[in-house]
């Protein structure tokens, strides 16, 4: 049966996501399957989805976008095929249909479950975004964004226009690991566990220990101006895919009302300085995010309504060059 993250509930009502099938690497070394080449890969994302985003912000700012293609799906979910209720990730039929999406022109698909099915006949997954696609053995080479945004970061260094820029140095590595990791539980997959749960206690849980991250990012930026010392590093990227969503997306439909980002003066200039880093303001589509969210889960949200603020002006000034 096809399914998708709304779907994933333990029997206590909680969320609980599972992992990602596509794990293989492009690696510079000589023997590898799939070699760093311009104009080979293509990034399948969504602007709604804060995984593939992270993606698409690595393409602009490492400046790798003139060499690795991308298409944004439609933000609403829609049938990903007749013989079944599947709601997931589809194509527009024309590129006028929906403004920042386009039409699958490299495998003609309708869905990104169909590029699936392309790379796997026996695939019983997620139908899922990040999809990074190999237009030359035509297969899904990695659906996993913490491992696709690694590559972009090194492997493509010899062509990229922005090779200089490490978001994961040697020498913090360690340090961007761990934050990684509260980050991820807490912030990144903590709004989802608030927001997918089905009963009161796992929401109760998720919700103390989102709120608990988030004050440690607020303390952390009080002293710093990134979250791992002096310079932006993969941790933010990762963190600012969600910040970006809180106000306008998981402080409503989530139910992550307690405090809103805007409440949080380091956290929200912080926000703002990420946002004006160059190239990732175009990783950004507040139309899309808001669309899917509140248009693509009527379980949480049955009539499809948008809510028409807060509008927040992410490009105005921050006071995070302080530090």
């Amino acid at each position: 049966m096809a399914r998708s993250a709304i779907d994933e509930l333990s029997h206590s009502g909680a969320f609980m996501r599972t992992a990602s099938t596509f794990r293989n690497l492009i690696s510079r070394e000589s023997s590898s399957q799939f070699p760093p080449e311009s104009g080979r890969y293509h990034l399948y994302i969504s602007y709604a989805c804060p995984w593939a985003s992270r993606c698409l912000a690595y393409l602009k700012i490492k400046g790798l976008d003139k060499h690795v293609s991308f298409t944004s799906v439609k933000p609403i979910w829609g049938r990903t095929k007749d013989s079944d209720d599947h709601m997931g990730w589809v194509f527009p039929k024309s590129d006028t249909e929906e403004p920042g999406a386009d039409p699958d022109l490299l495998n003609g698909a309708q869905s990104i479950r169909d590029l699936y099915e392309l790379a796997s006949t026996n695939y019983t997954g997620k139908y899922t975004v990040p999809v990074l696609w190999d237009k030359k053995l035509k297969t899904i080479v990695n659906n996993e964004s913490a491992e696709i945004i690694r590559m972009f970061n090194t492997e493509f260094n010899s062509i990229a226009e922005n090779p200089a820029l490490d978001l994961y140095p040697p020498h913090s590595q360690a340090h961007i690991d761990a934050a990684n990791e509260w980050i991820y539980s807490g912030i990144n997959n903590g709004v989802y566990r608030c927001g997918f749960a089905r009963k009161q206690t796992p929401y109760e849980e998720a919700i103390k220990e989102l709120y608990e991250c988030l004050d440690k990012c607020e303390g952390i930026l009080s002293k710093q101006r990134y979250i791992c010392r002096d310079a932006v590093t993969e941790a933010d990227i990762r963190l600012f895919v969600t910040l970006i969503r809180f106000d306008e997306v998981y402080a409503v439909h989530f139910k992550c009302n307690k405090k809103l980002l805007r409440e949080y003066p380091n956290l929200f200039n912080y926000t703002k300085d990420i946002y004006q880093i160059p190239g990732m303001s175009s990783t950004v589509n507040m139309a899309h995010i808001k669309r899917h969210y509140y248009g693509s889960h009527p379980s949480i949200n049955p009539f499809g309504i948008i809510p028409v603020g807060p509008d927040i002006d992410y490009s105005s000034p921050h006071d995070r060059e302080r530090f």
